[in-house]
Order: C-alpha cells, then sequence, then structure tokens
C-alpha cells in the first residue's frame, strides 16, 4: 500500500518508554514519593516553628523520666513502677501550659481516687477470705471501674473531666488486680502514686520552663485575627460588586459554597464563623495557666473572649451573607451598581476601620472611646439609606436599566441635602424630575430596548427566570404579552441591588453590640484607659 493512490497509511507508535522511568522508581521506592513528603514536611515545619519546638519538649521530657530507668543508681531507687513516669509524660504533656496543667489535674484527681478506691475494696475484700475476695473484687471492676464510672462521665457538666474519669478505670484495675496477686494493695497504690508524680512534675517544669506556649496567648491573637480577618473579607466583597462589571453567576453554580480559591479573604471568614470550638478550648485552657506576661491579673476573664468570639461570628454571618449575594444569579446591572458606588463604599469602610479599631484596642490591652467612629459610621449608613430612598425609582420597572447598561448612570452624591428640610423639598423635586426624565425616555427608545433585552435574555432560558421560547425568539413577531414579564425581571435584577445594601446595614447595626461586647471585656480584664 505503499505510494498508492487512495491508499491508507496507518502509524502504530512504538510503546511508550517514558513510562520505565517511573517503573523503576516504585522498584526502588515502592510508589513513596519521598522528596514530595520531605518537601511537604518542610513546609509544615515551616508554617509554624512552635510545632517543632513542642516535639523537641517531648522527647526532652521523656528522656529525663527515662534517666531514672537508665541510670542504675536511680533504677535500684525507685525500681520498675518508674515505668508509669514515662507514661504519664506521655500522656500528660499537651501543646499548650494550660491544656498540659488541665491534662495533670485530671489525672492526678483520677489517680487519687482509684487509689483510695482500691485500697478500700481491696482490705474489705482480704478480710472476706480468699473464696469470697475474687468475687467482690471481679464485682468492684464491673461496677465502679465499668458502670458507674462510664456513666458518670458522660454527665454534661462533667464532660471536661472526661480524661479523669478514663484514669479512675485503668487506675483502679491496675492497682486492685496487682494488689490481689501481690498481696499488699497499699504498697501498689504508693508505688504508682510517686510514679505519677514524678512524671507530672518533669512534664509541668519542661513545659513552663523550656519555650513555654501560653494557650492565653494564643486565645489573644485568635480573636484580634478574627477582627482583621472580617475587615478585610467584608471590603473585598464590596470592592469586587462594586468593580466587577460582569460578575460570573455561572461558574458559581458548578461550585459549592465553601471554594473560592481567588477569595483568600473569604477563607478568612470561613475561618472566623468556625473558630467558635476553638476559641472555647484555648480559654478553658488559659483557666488553668498562672498569670503571665501581659495577663499578669489573677482570675483573667478569658471567658469574656468566648463572648466577644460569638458577637464577631453574629457580624461575619452577615458578611457572607454579601458574599451570597455577590455570587448570586440575579444581579443589578452594572451602571446601576456603580450610581451608588460612593455611598456604598464610603459605609463599608467606615465599618472595616471600626473593626480594625476594635481589634487594634485588644490587642494593644487598652480602652479607647468609639464614639467619634461610631458616628462616622452611622453617618455614612444613614447616608446610604437616603440616597436609596430619594432614587428608588431607579429599583421599579418604570425605569429602563437594561437598554443602557453599557453607560453608566451620573453619580447621586452630588443631589444629596445638607439638612433634613432641604431633603424632603428636593426629594420631591428630584423624584418628579426624574420620573419624567424616565418615562419620556421608556417612550422615546422603547421598540428598541425591548428588542435588544429579549436578545439578552434568550440565552438565559434555562435558567432564572425560566421561561418558554415565544413566537417573537422563534422569528414569529412581537407580543404585547411579553412586557410586563420583561418588566419584572428588570425589577427582580434591581432589587438585588437592595438586597446588598440592605444587608451591609444590616451589618452595621450588629457592629453596636461588637462595640458593647469588647467594652464589657476591657472593663473586665482591666484594660488601660486611653481617650480619643
Amino acid at each position: 500500500m505503499n505510494g498508492k493512490k487512495g491508499s491508507v497509511e496507518i502509524d502504530i507508535p512504538p510503546p511508550n518508554k517514558a513510562k520505565q522511568p517511573e517503573d523503576g522508581n516504585k522498584s526502588g521506592f515502592q510508589g513513596f514519593p519521598c522528596k514530595a513528603w520531605i518537601w511537604s514536611a518542610w513546609e509544615f515545619c515551616k508554617d509554624d516553628v512552635d510545632r517543632v519546638i513542642f516535639s523537641f519538649k517531648v522527647g526532652l521530657a521523656i528522656l529525663l523520666v527515662s534517666l531514672l530507668i537508665l541510670l542504675r543508681g536511680a533504677y535500684e531507687i525507685f525500681g520498675t513502677n518508674i515505668i508509669w513516669s514515662i507514661i504519664t509524660v506521655a500522656i500528660m504533656f499537651e501543646y499548650t501550659v494550660g491544656e498540659t496543667f488541665n491534662r495533670g489535674f485530671n489525672r492526678a484527681l483520677g489517680s487519687l481516687l482509684a487509689a483510695i478506691l482500691a485500697i478500700a475494696v481491696g482490705e474489705l475484700a482480704q478480710l472476706t477470705g480468699r473464696i469470697a475476695e475474687p468475687i467482690i473484687i471481679g464485682l468492684s471492676i464491673f461496677l465502679i471501674a465499668g458502670a458507674i464510672t462510664s456513666f458518670v462521665k458522660l454527665w454534661p457538666s462533667l464532660v471536661p473531666y472526661e480524661h479523669g474519669f478514663r484514669v479512675i478505670i485503668f487506675t483502679y484495675c491496675f492497682i486492685i488486680v496487682s494488689g490481689y496477686r501481690m498481696g499488699n494493695p497499699i504498697r501498689t497504690s504508693m508505688d504508682r502514686l510517686y510514679s505519677i508524680a514524678i512524671g507530672g512534675f518533669v512534664a509541668a517544669f519542661v513545659n513552663v520552663l523550656v519555650f513555654p506556649m501560653w494557650a492565653g496567648e494564643q486565645l489573644h491573637e485568635e480573636l484580634v485575627n478574627s477582627f482583621n480577618s472580617l475587615a478585610d473579607s467584608l471590603e473585598e466583597c464590596v470592592k469586587k460588586y462594586l468593580e466587577d462589571e460582569e460578575l460570573n453567576q455561572a461558574e458559581f453554580s458548578e461550585k459549592v459554597m465553601d471554594e473560592f480559591p481567588d477569595e483568600p479573604a473569604y477563607r478568612k471568614c470561613r475561618t472566623t464563623l468556625n473558630s467558635s470550638a476553638k476559641l472555647e478550648s484555648l480559654a478553658d485552657a488559659s483557666k488553668w495557666e498562672p498569670p503571665h506576661g501581659r495577663f499578669r491579673n489573677f482570675f483573667y476573664p478569658w471567658s469574656e473572649y468566648v463572648k466577644v468570639g460569638a458577637v464577631l461570628r453574629y457580624c461575619a454571618y452577615e458578611v457572607m451573607a454579601l458574599h451570597g449575594a455577590l455570587h448570586s444569579e440575579i444581579q443589578a446591572p452594572y451602571n446601576l451598581r456603580i450610581a451608588f458606588q460612593s455611598e456604598i463604599q464610603d459605609a463599608a469602610n467606615q465599618a472595616a476601620e471600626l473593626v480594625r479599631s476594635l481589634g487594634k484596642d485588644i490587642w494593644n490591652m487598652k480602652r479607647s472611646l468609639k464614639t467619634s467612629l461610631l458616628n462616622r459610621v452611622h453617618s455614612s449608613t444613614e447616608r446610604l439609606q437616603r440616597v436609596i430612598d430619594m432614587h428608588s425609582y431607579l429599583l421599579t420597572p418604570h425605569y429602563d436599566l437594561l437598554d443602557n447598561s453599557s453607560n453608566p448612570l451620573p453619580k447621586l452624591s452630588h443631589v444629596l441635602p445638607t439638612t433634613p428640610y432641604d431633603f424632603l423639598d428636593q426629594e420631591d423635586d428630584v423624584c418628579s424630575t426624574n420620573h419624567e426624565k424616565s418615562s419620556n425616555h421608556l417612550t422615546q427608545n422603547l421598540t428598541e430596548s425591548y428588542y435588544e433585552m429579549m436578545r439578552k435574555h434568550s440565552r438565559r432560558l434555562n435558567s432564572w427566570p425560566s421561561s418558554e421560547v415565544d413566537p417573537f425568539e422563534k422569528g414569529g413577531g412581537f407580543r404585547i404579552g411579553i412586557l410586563p414579564q420583561m418588566r419584572a425581571v428588570k425589577s427582580t435584577a434591581a432589587l438585588s441591588l437592595t438586597t446588598f445594601t440592605s444587608l451591609l446595614i444590616e451589618f452595621v447595626v450588629r457592629l453596636d453590640h461588637l462595640v458593647e461586647a469588647v467594652d464589657e471585656l476591657s472593663k473586665m480584664a482591666k484594660f488601660k484607659h486611653e481617650d480619643l
């Protein structure tokens, strides 16, 4: 078939040799990406150096208690029971000082209660004789270590001490069984207790003196970061809403709410909403820490940080709603959004500045009056409300917005009054004048506007609002019945701007509660007072 007319040449590619090095790699490392794993581990360590420090601290603590076994002199004094010190360090040592003290308290209390119960039951069992003794011990294990302890640890008010109840279970079983075989439950209990005490002391000593990680400082920093993240997310959302001429709603329909890779501030706001459990955990651990660093007051109000975080999440819900409006399928025309740009941008900037100022006061542990900032925020919000009310005719189907979407509407700032009386007079004049202009404009461009609108909306027949293809779209002519439907579409799209501004105003209203919560925290924590 070479060179003949009408012949077809079929090229069969040779076997792919590019996969051979890959197979060799798999045979050498059995598919384990060693280099990628080392790089990810390096990035993980570089992201938070405290993780590496914590790992070395645990190793140091376990080494110190292990020397009691490795050294002959220490081993002759403590014996094999010193292994409980190593177990105590491994169980008790936590990331922060507060969590370590909390875990140590649970372990100490659980071990003490288990030892007391084991001694009492062991002595009672010995008095009953050799026949009844194993029966009583087995029954006590079932009731005390099993049923009763497991039931009590489920009590809601005792959930924070759940680790202590676990210690009671295995410590009681170990002591009473060992005492039964060795014949001396008191000696067995004492050996376990001093071994546990040595391990607890070493764990607390290393965690406090070697690069301590305080839960209180982490809680303080976490709350301040949440303030800054909320302000960043608000500004980014408003900026994108006003600057993006063609918001991409089709892309959003293919995604879930948690996937916005190009919006880092959105992920920060989502982190703020999910910070409830972390703040509560850090606050519980901080209560166990002694006065340290900038937190030198006894009985520091750590619980107030959790309350402030709850109010902050209350504000973050509105920012998430703004993101939802930003990515909704129904959007106001760009020329309408840009017409209210100045007022929306000013209200958002003032609100973000107030949020950052509150976070800065918490970070610096200073108490300052926010009267001037609150007044500016309220003034900008009231100004936005007046503009929306004064130019409400733009949000009705009587005003044709989609005809001239490429031509932005004039800025509305110059028509704002300076006094309430001017506002009432000017509102009547502006509304009547603009209504006449919009009516004349609608009459002149009626035919062209609806032809253009029908072409635009024919592309969205399968999206909201769903409508069947009418004879006009099929080329059958113009139908008068389509006019009310298109007016409803325009009105709904324009009203989406009202939804966005309403959510922004609601966010400002919630800031009052946030200011009150921060002020209450500053009072209870005795922040340094500083007047603005």
